[in-house]
């Protein structure tokens, strides 16, 4: 930074000039591309509507080393490239006079990004013209001090790229030993995660912390009663105006996580047919589309039929914790990824999956189970809502130094 400052304060002691960037570089359209002649892979990459390579081709129509902007589908994004490229003709080329640097154009675009965004024709295609980009504002410091922002705001971003990194990598970690763990602590006896043959389902002892535990074993649809989800008619405004119950799709647990007591979208009393509303403690599952996905429901609802509702028969309910239930869901998601139908629409084998062991350890040991797991669920779910805060905070950091670099006084 002192180096910097030295540098300002040698060359441009009175500020700096401001210009726009038409005035010192050529935005120059790519050529058209024949979808036809690309490949899946290769060494040059070619950009059309977006930052990622619509494919590769074996000659290149712009140097290493220059910045880009996308003008349609994802109008306004700013990239740069290290190798020779094609861009085709959504990819405008900013081609630098011998007074600017590239990878510094491409910083100040990036610093002022909302301009562009500003520019966007927003249509059926969003679309930014070539003239937005050429009255882009932009200061011009002495090449010298250019140079000196970019090998700054390079190390800097090669610091963020890293910290990034390794933050996702430790997540990645604890989570393969978690679910490592919650396998582990999930197999009662030498078949994997507790569904092996029927020979391995009659080992009924298991060893586990010290202690020897009688495992009573039965099949899926011993265990649980199942029912299909369904979607009450859209036709029928009766069914959702003024809705109340919950009614789940996968969208839910994406954004609410694997314990559902509201949902995005409610039904009335009236959609409600058969044999009611699936009821609180229960299970839901999925077995078509997004297959091995599952929740556990906190409140009577019901869910579209992408779903399985699978409730615990009457006669078992006080032999199992619902919480042991919830974890070893994971292993029968498992085991519904590895067992569908895949002519047509993919779903699970439902035969398959009701003829599926089921183990019923002792209550003793299910809460022992369960304890751990909560442990291991916590630490995990603490790192996988920090990591965003930890992501934003370096970004955000990045964001004002790269600001304050890249601003100067205007020359009188």
């Amino acid at each position: 930074m002192s180096k910097l400052k030295e540098l300002i304060d040698r060359l441009c002691p009175n500020g700096v000039e401001y210009t726009t960037l038409g005035k010192v570089a050529e935005i120059r359209r790519g050529v058209r591309v024949i979808k036809s002649n690309l490949a899946t892979e290769g060494d040059i990459p070619v950009f059309q509507n977006s930052l990622t390579p619509l494919g590769y081709y074996t000659k290149s129509n712009f140097p290493a080393d220059t910045a880009f902007v996308i003008g349609a589908g994802a109008a306004g994004e700013i990239g740069f490239s290290a190798i020779s490229y094609w861009g085709a003709d959504d990819c405008y080329s900013i081609i630098c006079s011998s007074n600017i640097i590239s990878k510094y154009v491409y910083y100040q675009l990036a610093n002022n990004q909302i301009f562009l965004k500003s520019r966007v024709r927003t249509a059926s295609i969003p679309r930014l013209a070539r003239t937005a980009i050429e009255q882009f504002p932009i200061p011009v410091p002495p090449i010298e001090v250019q140079e000196e922002i970019v090998k700054i705001l390079d190390r800097f971003a090669d610091y963020a790229a890293e910290l990034q990194a390794e933050l996702q990598a430790e997540l990645q970690a604890r989570k393969e030993q978690y679910e490592y763990y919650r396998n582990l602590l999930l197999t009662f006896n030498p078949s994997a995660c507790g569904c092996g043959t029927d020979d391995e389902q009659e080992i009924k002892v298991t060893a586990w912390g010290g202690h020897s535990y009688e495992i009573a074993w039965k099949t899926m649809e011993d265990v649980f009663e199942f029912r299909n989800g369904y979607t009450p008619s859209k036709n029928n405004p009766s069914f959702w105006e003024g809705g109340t119950i919950p009614w789940f799709r996968m969208d839910d647990i994406r954004d609410f996580g694997r314990f559902l007591a509201d949902s995005y979208q409610h039904i009335t009393p009236e959609a409600i047919k058969g044999k009611g509303l699936f009821e609180k403690n229960s299970f839901i599952l999925a077995t078509t589309a997004t297959i091995g996905e599952h929740a556990m429901l906190i409140a009577d609802s019901l869910a579209n039929q992408q779903f399985t509702n699978l409730k615990v028969r009457k006669s078992l309910t006080d032999t199992l914790q619902p919480k042991f239930i919830y974890y070893y869901m994971f292993i029968v998601d498992d085991f519904c990824k590895s067992n569908t139908n895949v002519s047509g629409f993919a779903s699970v084998d439902m035969g398959k999956l009701k003829k599926m062991p089921f183990p019923i350890p002792p209550i003793e040991l299910q809460e022992k189970i369960v304890a751990i797991l909560d442990r291991f669920e916590t630490l995990v779910n603490d790192l996988t809502q920090g990591l965003p805060a930890e992501i934003a905070a370096v970004k955000e950091q990045y964001e004002y130094y790269r600001n304050k670099l890249l601003t100067f006084k205007k020359a009188a």
